[in-house]
């Protein structure tokens, strides 16, 4: 018999070498079964409550190609943590010829095998859909202290031991600076040009881009708010930013954004640009300009 293993390891509580882990023993089990393993699809930080898995989709579009007669699993749990998931994918392996194997669970070939099977395919998705509760019913107790829950952090904070968020001291100025700027009329684009040329990089530690700035002046947590899914609660983390300086900002942006052609209106075109408006939806007018056919400006 000719085989593949799958192997496969969640990003939440195993690590990457579980993996060799689980090809050393698939590959102990197709030694002792006189199996040939002919190759492996491994699935990296991927749960397997989904079949939205790279390797796992390649595996079984490969297995039309008839080059093997079974897949090997360390447990049926990598292969799937969802019954309905489980038993469409063997119905198109048995098509193909193929069957799914588990190396450390001894399941019979016979009906009691049949019920073994489902009762460890229940198990794995009751166990997943258990996981879930509780690291959801964690992330909710901790969202009611107002500790940090992970995720991107915004700039000018800092998290500390007990998982509260704190000032950072080099980058909570440059925050403060930054809606100042736009206040007195920069342009997103200058914000963004300033913030690179202090040092002071996106959460995701790459340079700050208009989009970045953007989220940044509309992030209610620089007034001390702290959101977690519906969980809301004001004055829970160090502010940054004034009420009227957040204000004032939320203003500009909700008007540039009616008139998206003011940053970029030249003074001697379309000089009524941003001043006229539709009487029906109340939406700005704005100029356009392009070129013609003749390589001639035309502006309306």
């Amino acid at each position: 018999m000719k085989a593949v293993i799958y192997a496969r390891y969640s990003s939440d509580v195993q690590i990457e070498n579980s993996i060799e882990g689980q090809l050393r023993e698939c590959k102990e089990f197709a030694e002792k079964q006189g199996i040939t393993v002919l190759n492996s699809y491994i699935d990296r930080a991927l749960s397997a409550k989904t079949d939205n898995r790279p390797q796992f989709q390649k595996m079984i579009k490969d297995s039309a190609k008839h080059l093997f007669d079974v897949i090997i699993v360390w447990k049926l749990d990598r292969f799937a943590r969802n019954r309905y998931d489980s038993a469409h994918y063997k119905a198109i392996l048995r098509k193909n010829g193929v069957k799914v194997i588990s190396a450390t669970e001894a399941i019979s070939e016979d009906s009691t095998g049949i019920l073994l099977e489902s009762l460890l395919e229940g198990y794995a998705e009751f166990y997943s859909a258990e996981l879930s509760e509780k690291v959801t019913r964690g992330l909710t107790e901790n969202a009611l202290k107002c500790k940090y829950n992970g995720g991107g952090l915004p700039v000018g904070y800092v998290i500390d031991g007990e998982q509260y968020s704190q000032l950072d001291p080099l980058t909570a100025p440059v925050v403060l600076e930054a809606y100042k700027m736009y206040d007195k009329g920069a342009t997103l684009t200058e914000v963004a040009r300033w913030m690179n040329g202090k040092g002071v990089f996106s959460y995701r530690n790459k340079p700050m881009r208009t989009d970045c700035v953007l989220r940044l002046l509309k992030n209610c947590r620089y007034l001390g708010e702290y959101r977690y899914k519906s969980i809301v609660t004001p004055d829970a983390i160090p502010k940054i930013v004034p009420l009227d300086l957040f204000e004032r900002v939320q203003e500009r942006i909700a008007k540039n954004k009616k008139a998206p052609a003011r940053q970029k209106a030249k003074e001697d075109l379309h000089l009524l640009t941003t001043k006229l408006f539709c009487g029906l939806c109340g939406k700005y007018l704005i100029g356009e300009s392009g070129t013609s056919g003749t390589k001639g400006r035309l502006h309306t």
